[in-house]
């Protein structure tokens, strides 16, 4: 029998929802002292929206299976469907609440005794092991409940059920929710050195590497799912058969993320926006020695923005050749990227965000920048100005597009220059996707000009692979993309052909030759 869903004129609007739901829930979350902190609160209200969630699009399914005479499996079975233990908002509470969320054991809603709610999540299992019941699985491992007020829960809990996500309107509010709570987990996690990747990067990278229905595409640090949510749409378009559909859901898109709280992010925003069964792994993608990644284990597109300035432990360290170790995780991830890439005869491509560092940056890193130019093409750098990350970090960035049709013959360089009067991006004015405009015109037809430009391979090889190329159609000197250790030569440089001048002046003073 299909469920009620319980709407009821206490039901917020679409407006409502967004601004209530966010400022309520945290007033009261802010009242448990089993909570500290908003790193603490998120996850709270993800999980409880993500079961929300679930519930409300499962009914939807049962409708449709029960029209069309069919019988429908949930994921989530009674008493543990959120229909069953949460959507009564005169219902279970308080002590009883918190047992049945928490504990081993317990008494249910339906008042026998049982597996707890998280106890029987953590155990579901999928027939095939990839399945909505394995995902939910997947993501209740590394989930805790930190209130200890069961009163509390339950008004957090009756919040939420009073948004019903389903028709396209009221999912746009979970989608504008769910931004905020992104916008908040970014905000945080500038702080631990994680730079989130802006949404009109992300749409640029897409849109320049244009993966196509049947490519498997992969962020191997996936973080909260920006790349994998715009790949998957960007495919979805292309899906229009039921064949082709099928295609999308099992066999397109692919994460790593190692930190809980991004993992489930990332499950809950690639659910919302289609994708059935989430395929995220969740431990370190690192974790694997180089030389055993073979052919089965390669992907047709890469999209990623590695976590710059990271330290990875020695046993992370010796997953790679002996000549190109480091404790440094975006340059593990670059080379992990670069085996991770299908071969011939269909040739992978990848599109990733590195600092400036990378650029510029000799040792191990020159070695692998070596290897890629001399194995991979690289065939197309653009260059971000400043505050693109605001506000985390002001470090100008690049992204490389590479493929394994190599090896580089030349590379071409492209900046997307600042809007007029603006001296960088900002938290309040970010970049936006419309400024990527030209050079995606460009991509295309390419020509050198005042904002692009090419370098060959060999000269690049020649100068111990030093990839910060400065622009030569730019007049006058261009301190912006000189590497740290540049910028201090210069300026001694200069100091010492002031102290030089000033010397000669005074020896003239001196000599009497100036009156």
């Amino acid at each position: 029998m299909v469920r009620n869903n319980g709407k009821s004129a206490a039901s917020l609007t679409t407006a409502q929802s967004l601004g209530s739901l966010v400022k309520s829930a945290r007033d009261i979350m802010r009242k448990d002292k089993g909570l500290n902190g908003d790193l603490d609160r998120l996850p709270m209200l993800t999980w409880i929206m993500f079961l929300k969630f679930l519930d409300d699009m499962e009914q939807e399914r049962e409708a449709a299976a029960e029209m069309a005479g069919e019988r429908f499996y949930p994921a989530i079975e009674s008493p543990y469907r959120w229909s069953d233990w949460a959507a009564n908002e005169a219902g279970i509470t308080g002590d009883a609440l918190i047992s049945f969320i928490n504990n081993e054991e317990a008494t249910r809603p339906d008042g026998s005794r049982g597996p707890g709610l998280f106890f029987y999540l953590r155990n579901l299992q999928g027939r095939d092991g990839n399945d909505r019941r394995s995902v939910v699985a997947k993501v209740f491992q590394g989930t805790v409940n930190r209130m200890i007020n069961g009163y509390l829960l339950r008004d957090v809990v009756n919040l939420v059920n009073r948004i019903h996500f389903d028709s396209s309107e009221e999912i746009h509010t979970l989608g504008n929710l769910y931004e905020s709570m992104l916008k908040e987990m970014r905000d945080a996690a500038g702080d631990s050195g994680e730079f989130y990747t802006p949404r009109a990067v992300v749409r640029f990278m897409v849109k320049a590497l244009n993966p196509h229905l049947g490519e498997i595409v992969l962020d191997p640090a996936c973080g909260t799912g920006g790349f994998l949510v715009e790949a998957f749409k960007h495919l979805e378009q292309q899906a229009d058969t039921v064949e082709k559909r099928e295609t999308l859901q099992q066999h397109s898109i692919l994460g790593g993320e190692a930190k809980p709280l991004p993992y489930l992010l990332a499950q809950m925003n690639l659910v919302l926006h289609g994708l059935e069964a989430p395929v995220i792994d969740k431990d370190n993608s690192l974790r694997f020695p180089l030389n055993e990644i073979g052919e089965k284990d390669r992907v047709d597109v890469i999209l990623t923005n590695p976590p710059f300035g990271g330290e990875e432990e020695k046993g992370i360290q010796n997953n790679f050749p002996s000549d190109k170790q480091t404790s440094e995780t975006a340059l593990l991830f670059l080379q992990l990227i670069m085996r991770k890439l299908h071969r011939h005869p269909r040739p992978g491509r990848a599109a990733v965000v590195v600092p400036d560092g990378t650029l510029f940056g000799d040792g191990v890193c020159a070695r692998i920048k070596e290897e890629m130019l001399r194995e991979f093409n690289l065939h197309t750098i653009v260059r971000l100005p400043k505050g693109v990350f605001a506000p985390y970090t002001d470090i100008q960035t690049n992204i490389l597009f590479f493929d394994r049709e190599g090896p580089t013959r030349e590379v071409w360089y492209c900046e997307l220059p600042l809007p007029e009067s603006r001296k960088k991006y900002t938290k309040t004015k970010p970049v936006q996707f419309e400024e990527f405009g030209p050079v995606l015109e460009w991509w295309n037809d390419r020509e050198e000009n005042e904002r692009a430009w090419k370098v060959q391979a060999a000269d690049l090889l020649m100068d111990g692979c030093n990839l910060d190329v400065k622009n030569p159609n730019k007049g006058g000197s261009d301190f912006d993309h000189l590497p740290p250790e540049q910028l201090i030569e210069d300026v001694l440089k200069k100091e010492l052909q002031i102290i030089d001048l000033v010397r000669e002046i005074k020896a003239a003073l001196t000599q009497g030759e100036f009156r």
